[in-house]
C-alpha cells in the first residue's frame, strides 16, 4: 500500500492526538498518541532524522544543529500541507477504533528511509517508510498539534535563525 495521506490531529475530550494514515485505494489506519509517548518520541525523531550522514559528517555539534534545521526548512518546502476534505468512509484493516500507540520503533531501512513502527501493548501494529520530506513533514503536524493541546512541551527542530539563548554567546562563527 502507498502512502497518501498522513493527518494529526488534537481531541481534547480524549487529551490526545489522533493520527490517520491513509493509503492508495480506500485503506485508513487510525491511531491515538498520548502526551506522554510524544514526549518521548520527539528525541527519537530528531535523532533519526539527525542521522543522515550529510549531517553527521559535520564535526561541529553547533553545525550539526543548524544543518538539521536546514534541512528540516528544505524538506516542509516540498511537503504539501492542506486542510483535509471530506472523504468516503475508508476500510479499517486494524478496526474502526483507533489502536494506543505503546511502542515506538523508530530505524533507517536499506533505502535510507526511516521507518517508523508503532505498536499497540496487544494485537497488530504499523509500520510506516518515510522519505525525508514525509519524515520532516510528520514532525511538523506533530508539533503543531502537540502546540494546540496545550501540553507545555518544547517540540523544537533547530533552526538557521534561532535566536541566542544563554547557554549560547550571541557571537559564534560556525564552520
Amino acid at each position: 500500500m502507498n502512502l497518501e495521506r498522513i493527518t494529526v490531529e488534537f481531541l481534547p475530550e480524549d487529551d490526545r492526538l489522533l493520527v490517520h494514515v491513509c493509503f492508495s485505494g480506500s485503506a485508513e489506519i487510525l491511531f491515538w498518541m498520548t502526551r506522554r509517548l510524544v514526549k518521548r518520541f520527539w528525541p527519537v525523531l530528531l535523532q533519526i532524522a539527525q542521522s543522515r550522514p550529510e549531517i553527521q559528517s559535520q564535526a561541529n555539534p553547533e553545525a550539526r544543529q543548524a544543518l538539521l534545521g536546514f534541512e528540516h526548512e528544505k524538506a516542509l518546502k516540498k511537503v504539501q500541507f492542506s486542510k483535509a476534505a471530506k472523504e468516503p468512509k475508508r476500510e479499517h484493516p486494524l478496526g474502526d477504533t483507533p489502536f494506543l500507540v505503546t511502542r515506538i520503533r523508530a530505524r533507517r531501512n536499506a533505502k535510507g528511509q526511516t521507518v517508523l513502527s508503532m505498536q499497540p501493548k496487544e494485537g497488530n501494529g504499523l509500520d510506516l517508510s518515510l522519505g525525508e520530506n514525509l519524515l520532516h513533514g510528520l514532525m511538523k503536524l506533530i508539533k503543531d498539534a502537540a502546540s494546540k493541546a496545550e501540553w507545555d512541551l518544547t517540540l523544537e527542530v533547530p533552526r538557521l535563525d534561532a535566536p541566542p539563548t544563554d547557554d549560547i554567546p550571541a557571537q559564534r562563527t560556525l564552520n
